[in-house]
């Protein structure tokens, strides 16, 4: 529970927003404060930097969503956050040109509240565009079928394109104007920016260098090519640095993307990504499952990013969870070998840990090296030792538990072993031994004989190395 302290600061937050408003870096900080605060449970905190975001900028609609997943996990399920979140979107994806999620948004609220006047306008507004932009689009297909090296009727249908959101169809009505004209840089620049705005950041710097040919000091070129350069130099050397594993040094880089070029969705959404790839690399599984669901949430339906999560799962031996994410990423692209091996992996150490899961029983994690294995079962074999139980039942039970961490101790620091554990096998396992799993003594001891069960008054004497 927070302090009344906390609670006054963030009164007075709340109260200087109200009266000063708030710049964009101010709202992004609560907005960030925000999520993190809720995954933390904090959910008091967490609504007040919502409420100061919602108040710095109250035409945003994901200041609204967020706000009203909050007051959903105080139990407060008819938070009117929701509905304002959609009007606020679907009035963006209408200037936008977005006709069919804007209806979609404007019929939800309405759905809800029948008597809003706003979203009653905005539906009528939005089927009237959509009517608009079929005719156009129809009237330029056909006059461009008639007139094709018309550049003016070209560019004309590419922005029809662009509002309609279409920016591949425009880049291919856009492409012939370059030649169709003799000095054409107005068109070199649109498709750099359209090249840029879909992550094509190679050819966005190709089609501006054009732009530059025909005129070196033109100002909207240069300004954009320095833009894209500079990206493309760290986008291009951020790939470099995951090729050679310096993993540490791409996410340093994959931060400077997202510093660059903060506006653009497609460079956040791929850095990120990249992030969480390398996270899993490094194997920092707590930073990489956070990570990744992060970039989850911003591009939901990527395969790579539920399957670097599924690995960061699987580290945090977490199997069900991996297998989950694996399953949703085969949806996603169901021809990929690694994501089937991968799902087999990880349906394989889900059945391994419901057998018997070495690191867990010498409670290690799954990157622990082999200093950090021998310390703990050290440990545990000083702890469960036969010789400290008294009880017939209680050495029974002693032996079983000292096999098992003497088998995770043999399996684990053999390096060949280890390998095929971590890849969902046994080798301690009969089942996994050809010729019916000889070698192996009881309880699946990893030597030729189990020394409690020799017969006489054994005295166990172990070297614990």
């Amino acid at each position: 529970m927070a302090s009344l302290d906390q609670n006054i600061m963030a009164l007075l937050t709340f109260l200087q927003y109200c009266i000063l408003g708030a710049t964009q870096v101010e709202i992004e900080h609560h907005l960030e404060m925000g999520r993190k605060l809720l995954a933390a449970g904090q959910l008091a905190e967490a609504l007040s930097h919502y409420h100061s975001a919602v108040e710095g900028d109250s035409k945003n609609y994901l200041t609204y969503y967020k706000r009203a997943a909050v007051f959903l996990a105080m139990g407060k399920s008819k938070s009117p956050d929701f509905l304002a979140a959609r009007l606020q979107r679907g009035n963006i994806l209408l200037k936008q040109g977005n006709t069919q999620e804007a209806m979609e948004d404007f019929e939800i609220v309405l759905q809800r509240n029948p008597e809003s006047e706003e979203a009653n306008d905005q539906l009528k507004r939005t089927r009237e565009l959509e009517e608009l932009q079929e005719d156009a689009h129809e009237a330029y297909h056909r006059v461009i079928t008639i007139s094709p090296w018309d550049p003016e009727l070209r560019e004309l249908r590419a922005d029809c394109h662009i509002r309609m959101g279409d920016p591949q169809k425009a880049i291919q009505d856009l492409a012939p104007t370059t030649r169709l004209r003799n000095d054409n840089r107005a068109a070199f620049l649109k498709l750099s920016l359209l090249h840029y705005s879909l992550g094509e950041h190679h050819d966005s710097l190709t089609q501006i260098r054009e732009c530059l040919k025909l005129d070196q000091d033109d100002k909207d070129c240069l300004g954009h090519y320095r833009q894209v350069k500079k990206l493309s130099k760290q986008l291009d050397y951020a790939e470099e640095l995951i090729e050679e594993q310096r993993f540490h040094e791409a996410i340093e880089k994959y931060e400077s993307v997202m510093k660059t070029e903060p506006n653009t969705l497609h460079y956040t959404n791929l850095a990120k990504e990249r992030i969480c790839f390398c996270l899993v690399q490094e194997k920092m599984a707590l930073e990489a499952i956070d990570a990744c669901s992060e970039a989850h949430q911003r591009d939901p339906r990527n395969a790579y990013i539920l399957r670097d999560r599924a690995e960061a799962y699987i580290l945090n031996q977490e199997y069900e969870k991996a297998v989950e994410d694996y399953q949703e990423a085969r949806e996603f692209d169901s021809d990929s070998n690694e994501i089937r091996e991968g799902l087999e992996k990880a349906h394989r150490l889900l059945k391994l840990s419901r057998k018997r899961d070495y690191y867990k029983i010498l409670g290690v994690g799954r990157t622990a090296n082999k200093q950090e294995i021998t310390k703990a079962y050290r440990k545990l074999a000083q702890q469960w030792h036969p010789d400290n139980f008294q009880s017939e039942a209680e050495k029974k039970e002693a032996e079983k538990k000292f096999i098992d961490i003497a088998s995770a101790k043999e399996v684990l620091t053999d390096p060949e072993m280890r390998q095929k554990f971590d890849q969902g096998e046994d080798p301690l396992d009969p089942e996994n031994q050809q010729g019916g799993g000889g070698g192996q003594g009881a309880h699946g001891w990893p030597f030729h004989f189990n020394p409690f069960e020799s017969g006489g008054s054994f005295h166990f004497k172990f070297q614990y190395n």
